[in-house]
């Protein structure tokens, strides 16, 4: 757990996702010096409380994306901007995959339009036009 805490220690002191460092189970294991597969069930059955809510452990860890700078951001970084892209359209006209992924490298997010679809799945956000509003 220390490990871990220390890992992201920017996301336990601000609650911010955007703080959250990209993690994988190999770099708590090298750490901690025990097999991934440990790491792996530890982190499958255990819950942290923090001050910002109960969260399970395995949700500390994502995978990376590189920005154009070269800067490694954890994906729930970027999955937290495009759900906060999505909750600002226009609901008469929602943003495709293509023109959110567009956003996203507009921002800085080397990004593709499948895998804009892959994390708007993950989120359990419906494709556009199903999220059109006609009134």
């Amino acid at each position: 757990m220390q490990a871990i805490i220390d890992h992201q220690h920017a996301y336990f002191i601000s609650g911010d996702d955007t703080d959250l460092r990209p993690m994988i189970l190999k770099d708590i294991a090298d750490v901690v010096q025990m097999d991934i597969s440990t790491v792996s069930r530890v982190a499958n059955s255990k819950y942290i409380q923090t001050p910002y809510g109960t969260f399970l452990l395995k949700s500390f860890f994502s995978e990376s994306l590189t920005t154009e700078t070269g800067e490694e951001v954890s994906s729930r970084e970027v999955k937290k901007i495009l759900e906060e892209a999505i909750e600002a359209e226009n609901k008469r006209k929602p943003l495709s995959d293509e023109k959110l992924g567009q956003l996203l490298n507009a921002k800085g997010y080397n990004i593709a339009r499948r895998t804009v679809a892959k994390y708007r799945e993950q989120l359990g956000i419906p494709v556009a036009r199903m999220r059109k509003e006609l009134s």
